[in-house]
């Protein structure tokens, strides 16, 4: 890390200590290059429980007033900028295919760290309101658009917004998620980036909802209700999509993949490598020579 780049910051990235290696990302890359292969660098950005802990004014509120530390905003400036200097820091003079940008955008409720235990906690129309952002700067982009972000936040709690009220909503957190992804982009200077994203705007977390097409990266985990039809209609309308697979399912892998590939998928990008066994990778080795043949 670069103390030069990161002086006088609030938000700042830790030095690893887990390693002695001056820059393991650049002696990984190349030992990845020497055996023929590309490198994509995977960068998290606003999922961040330290600096959400240690600046909870630039974290995501709820309506009801309850802070998630492990989620910056990117309504705020700040963590714009933050994001898009750790982007470009990260692969400062590492030479990468691509970069492959998490959480950028809107954090919700969901997800809030290592072994989240709340999946199915609240219905879908719940865990969309408990993720609107609430903050200073979420209010003052309603009240940009002539909305009462009190009125907004009060009829968070108690039921669904009303379609204007949404249209505010939803409209300021694409802007801010746009504006993050342009200015990271910016920062990266002519390196391809690769989305985490999701084809439905409300969607927050790891693969927040993005009005963008451009190159994505979409979840569709084997078993899951609809991902072939997203990775379809995402194709359809001009992006290049990634399907984003683990590896560790009891479906039919090879099938879903190639149920993916004929649904537009332009690449596979599998989960999970670390923990597969021998048989998984067996079937990995399967569906790469299926993806090979004409």
């Amino acid at each position: 890390m670069r103390e030069a780049v990161w002086r006088d910051r609030r938000l700042r990235p830790l030095a690893p200590d887990w390693t002695d290696a001056p820059d393991p990302l650049r002696t990984a890359a190349a030992t990845v290059r020497e055996r023929g292969l590309g490198v994509t660098a995977w960068v998290v950005l606003t999922h961040n429980t330290r600096l959400g802990t240690e600046h909870p004014d630039v974290t995501v509120v709820n309506c009801f007033g309850d802070r998630y530390p492990y989620a910056l905003c990117p309504s705020w400036t700040e963590v714009r900028d933050y994001a898009a200097l750790l982007a470009a820091e990260a692969v400062r003079d590492v030479r990468v295919d691509a970069v492959s940008l998490e959480s950028c955008g809107q954090m919700g409720v969901a997800h809030a760290g290592h072994h989240d235990k709340t999946a199915g906690a609240w219905d879908p129309e719940e865990q969309r309101r408990l993720s609107v952002c609430c903050c200073a700067a979420c209010r003052r982009a309603w009240a940009a658009e002539g909305a009462d972000p009190g009125r907004i936040a009060d009829r968070l709690r108690h039921a669904p917004l009303p379609p204007d009220d949404a249209a505010v909503v939803l409209g300021a957190r694409l802007r801010a998620a746009a504006a993050m992804r342009e200015q990271c982009t910016a920062a990266l200077d002519g390196i391809p980036v690769l989305l985490h994203a999701s084809t439905d705007p409300w969607a927050t977390g790891p693969s927040p909802g993005h009005a963008a097409s451009g190159r994505l990266l979409l979840n569709a985990w084997a078993g899951t209700p609809g991902t072939v039809a997203a990775v379809a209609d995402a194709a359809a309308r001009g992006a290049t999509v990634h399907a984003y697979v683990t590896a560790l399912t009891g479906q039919d892998l090879p099938g879903h993949v190639r149920a993916l590939v004929a649904a537009g998928a332009a690449g596979i990008s599998l989960y999970h490598l670390g923990l597969a066994s021998r048989s998984v990778w067996r079937t990995l080795h399967t569906i790469a020579e299926t993806l090979e043949k004409p």
